[in-house]
């Protein structure tokens, strides 16, 4: 079971360049990835998030590539149409204005579009940079979601090992619920009829409410889902989602036992199983 909930750490640094890698995540419906990262590494965008969606299935991930380049290899392009246009346009200037003075360096230098700088950036070289970065920062991330995720799973199964001792409890007084119903129907008979008691009819009334009242089909079910639950749990699939619908079924099988029941005992137990649920579904909404 992994927590939705991680982080990861990693940075690499050279005499040229310094790249850090920074991984938080957080619970969410469906899997969400946001990007942070320098304009010139967006050709990589849909590698990374590939390599996020073949890690996770579910939670908002955000991550954040920062580079600080210490040595900038830098390009310098000339615009030799642009200084051609440029002359002759102040030489009209001058001209005109009756100027006598020449034409020099400066004069060029402070007009825009002379000289045009580029930094050169090898992008695959950032792709072999990134590389091994990915991995040590996801795995960093993923061992974080692991560890939280144990917590939780220890939390969910106490939870749930009190939902199954609540099932013991239901199942030994079902039949206690049939031998209330059975002696109430026999006594009410008796009551009225005496000793000219119709054993048939008895035991059609009995029928009739054993079909309404009894939980064992409940039981059955509640069972059963709590079994399906477990294999959920053990399975170490992303099933935050399937064990979020059966804690549903749980709870409609524990609902129908708490309307049956006339006993004491069994009402106190069901309002304890839907705690149980309660505290099991609030820690399903960070697992992934």
């Amino acid at each position: 079971m992994k927590s939705m909930t991680g982080y990861g750490y990693t940075e690499f640094q050279d005499e040229k360049i310094h790249i850090t890698l920074e991984i938080k995540s957080y619970n969410n419906r469906y899997l969400d990835i946001i990007i942070n990262q320098p304009v010139f590494l967006n050709p990589l965008e849909a590698e990374l998030r590939k390599f996020i969606s073949s890690r996770a299935e579910r939670g908002r991930v955000e991550v954040y590539i920062r580079v600080r380049e210490l040595e900038e290899d830098i390009v310098v392009h000339l615009d030799k149409p642009a200084v051609a246009v440029y002359a002759e346009t102040l030489n009209k200037i001058k001209e005109l204005a009756g100027i006598q003075q020449s034409l020099d360096l400066s004069h060029f230098l402070a007009l825009d579009g002379i000289l045009k700088t580029e930094k050169k950036r090898d992008i695959d070289h950032y792709r072999e940079l990134l590389a091994p970065m990915y991995e040590e920062g996801f795995r960093q991330w993923d061992a974080s979601r692991q560890k939280e995720g144990a917590e939780t799973e220890a939390d969910i199964r106490n939870n749930i090992n009190g939902i199954y001792s609540a099932l013991e409890l239901f199942e030994q007084k079902g039949d206690e619920m049939e031998s209330e119903i059975r002696n109430g129907i026999a006594s009410k008979f008796q009551e009225v009829l005496g000793s000219e008691i119709d054993e048939q009819r008895i035991l059609a009334e009995t029928a009739v409410l054993l079909v309404k009242y009894t939980i064992n089909e409940e039981i059955m079910r509640l069972r059963g889902h709590l079994d399906s639950f477990i294999e959920g749990v053990e399975s170490g699939e992303a099933v935050g989602k399937k064990l979020d619908f059966i804690c549903q079924e749980i709870n409609r099988e524990v609902n129908t036992i708490g309307s049956k029941s006339t006993i004491f005992g069994v009402n106190k137990r069901v309002v304890e199983v839907k705690d149980n649920l309660e505290k099991i579904r609030e820690q399903l909404r960070n697992v992934e």
